[in-house]
């Protein structure tokens, strides 16, 4: 069934003029391309005092469009004053908000979809600063989107040489070294970040900074990690389908390493470069400039973490894996 259209202002206008000439409601739907029930209901409505005018229909149907759609529960200021102090000032969930005064026998029907849309449509934004997501910023999430299971990117894709599911049963078992995962830390937006790079069998991490985040700031430490590596250790690199891995063609051909990327919102495909990241968090919190610490300090914790001993590895430190050697720490 096709969608139904309103009569536009020209089509009421034009069904002045074919009527006010005598033609008939069948003659004027064929000429306008309408169902003759159209014209004939259009004239019935609106015929004041023996004539049709269109400026009166149109305007009746602006007002009657304007009573149509749901209607906003919250927009009532005595219940928006019971919910907007749970929300903003108790700071509880919608879904808490709805089963507490359930479970409380307050006379107040509402579901926590309705206050959902109450808070994305701007009505508790009275009292707060001028953030532009207002109360968005009060839900637990502050307004960021989500991806569902089946969401489906509809931006530029990165051309990928290999994926995942490709990469080589060794790096799977996490079997022999050389089986890398890499990644960016970043810290302010727009300044520098760090490149990360993390082998899988005996976490032993490497890490550079770069001025941003741009393909060639990121081609460029990569190759720095990369030239200290022995060859016989450098077997497979795994990364996210960030555009900042965009030259990882360049660096295939200079390292003869294949790049095997994750599938699209996965990042537990890359789970020993993520917990990796999340350690360095320790030193490096989120929304500090990266470029205010020095490269000393930036080595001294790299040097910690690789000389750190680890549950999964027995208590052997990443060094120690990696190298292959024995060392007195204590």
């Amino acid at each position: 069934m096709g969608t139904y259209r309103h009569l536009s202002i020209k089509e009421r206008e034009l069904i002045y003029l074919y009527n006010g000439m005598g033609f008939s409601v069948r003659r004027t739907a064929i000429l306008l391309k309408r169902s003759p029930s159209t014209i004939s209901r259009e004239l019935r409505r609106h015929t004041e005092r023996r004539y049709y005018s269109p400026h009166f229909s149109q305007n009746s149907y602006k007002k009657n469009r304007s009573r149509c759609g749901r209607k906003r529960l919250l927009a009532n200021p005595s219940l928006r004053k019971i919910i907007e102090p749970l929300f903003l000032i108790r700071q509880w969930s919608p879904e808490q908000i709805v089963h507490r005064l359930k479970h409380e026998d307050i006379n107040v029907q509402v579901s926590y979809n309705t206050i959902y849309r109450a808070i994305y449509h701007g009505l508790f934004n009275s009292t707060l600063s001028r953030d532009s997501k207002g109360a968005i910023r009060k839900l637990r999430h502050q307004g960021k989107q989500r991806k569902t299971k089946d969401f489906e990117e509809t931006r530029g894709h990165l051309p990928i040489s290999h994926a995942i599911h490709e990469r080589p049963s060794e790096a799977e078992l996490r079997s022999e070294l050389g089986h890398w995962e890499i990644d960016t830390v970043h810290g302010k937006k727009g300044k520098n970040c760090l490149v990360t790079l993390v082998d899988r069998k005996s976490r032993f991490l490497l890490a550079g900074r770069t001025m941003n985040k741009s393909a060639a700031a990121i081609y460029s430490s990569l190759d720095s990690l990369l030239v200290s590596l022995n060859p016989m250790n450098l077997k497979s690199i795994t990364s996210d389908r960030g555009s900042e891995f965009a030259l990882h063609s360049d660096i295939t051909k200079k390292h003869s390493v294949e790049f095997y990327f994750s599938d699209p919102y996965s990042p537990w495909q890359r789970g020993t470069n993520e917990n990796t990241n999340g350690l360095i968090r320790e030193y490096l919190p989120k929304r500090k400039d990266i470029g205010d610490y020095t490269d000393e300090f930036i080595e001294q914790f790299v040097d910690k973490m690789n000389l750190r001993p680890r549950k999964c590895l027995g208590w052997k430190t990443p060094y120690e894996v990696f190298y292959d050697k024995v060392l007195h720490l204590i």
